[in-house]
């Protein structure tokens, strides 16, 4: 069986395992992409130095289709209300050196949906994912949808990534398209398939997601973080400050990607037990 099929065959919940990050640079590269997208693509040996050099997550993106024109650069700066978005558009790929994502380019509103097709880094990306990607296109305005490189979790494809927020989302089934593409437009949150958010570490995405379906709380802005410390994590609701005990365990043995060993899974537990009193 396939990393994904097994994962989902062992129950491993999604809560808790988003990619941790709170900036995003995101490169258009047509070429094809090596296992290791930035060593492995061909890029100029600048271009890598520079992305390596970047304080946050990098992905390469591309489109199908897409042969000529300018080069697209996103930066994307993820906080707790949502976050920026910039796009940069350049003459040749290599002058992404000159470009500072913070500064440069037009700021757009969200959601830019990525989904993780990056086949030679694990397959069921490559086979999930552009299911996924498929599925969504019809229902994504253009120009907002790329295929990405290497997001984290193959175990959990389809993965899919909608900036500036850092919602990320897994096991998304083609059938769904349509209500996540039209959740995240609403600054929603699809529960059935929510990770989490990259902003947080993967206890209050824990607790995040248990909050959320305890209440029924799918906008972005109905949970904050109040506090992380140690299994306890407090958020603010529309129902006040809940406070959720955040257990984490060893799961099942699995492997991590296709082909691999199975190595200890960790789960992480939420229990939500009510609005603070007073």
């Amino acid at each position: 069986m396939s990393c994904s099929a097994l994962s989902l065959a062992a129950g491993i919940p999604l809560a808790g395992t988003a990619t941790r990050a709170e900036r995003w640079l995101l490169l258009e590269h047509r070429a094809p992409w090596g296992r290791d997208a930035v060593d492995g693509s061909g890029l100029p040996r600048d271009v890598v130095d520079r992305l390596a050099a970047f304080e946050g997550r990098v992905l390469l993106i591309r489109r199908p289709g897409r042969r000529r024109g300018a080069t697209v650069v996103f930066h994307a700066v993820t906080t707790e209300d949502g976050g920026t978005l910039r796009r940069t558009q350049l003459e040749r790929l290599e002058d992404v050196v000159e470009v500072d994502p913070e500064a440069d380019g037009t700021v757009l509103g969200g959601p830019l949906v990525l989904v993780c097709t990056h086949a030679r880094r694990d397959a069921c990306c490559g086979t999930h994912g552009v299911r996924a990607y498929n599925a969504l296109a019809p229902h994504v305005a253009d120009g907002r949808l790329w295929r990405s490189s290497h997001q984290g979790g193959h175990r959990f494809a389809a993965n899919v990534l909608a900036l500036p927020a850092a919602i990320q989302l897994g096991r998304v089934e083609p059938a769904a398209a349509g209500a996540v593409v039209a959740s995240l437009t609403d600054g929603r949150v699809p529960l059935d398939f929510y990770r989490g958010r990259s902003l947080h570490a993967p206890a209050v995405q824990a607790a995040d997601a248990a909050v959320r379906r305890a209440l029924g709380a799918d906008r972005l802005t109905d949970v904050r973080l109040v506090s992380h410390d140690g299994d306890l994590v407090r958020l603010d609701t529309p129902s006040g400050v809940v406070e959720v005990s955040v257990e984490k365990r060893i799961g099942p043995a699995l492997p991590a990607s296709c082909g691999k060993e199975a190595e200890e899974t960790v789960v992480f537990e939420a229990t939500v037990r009510g609005p603070e009193s007073g």
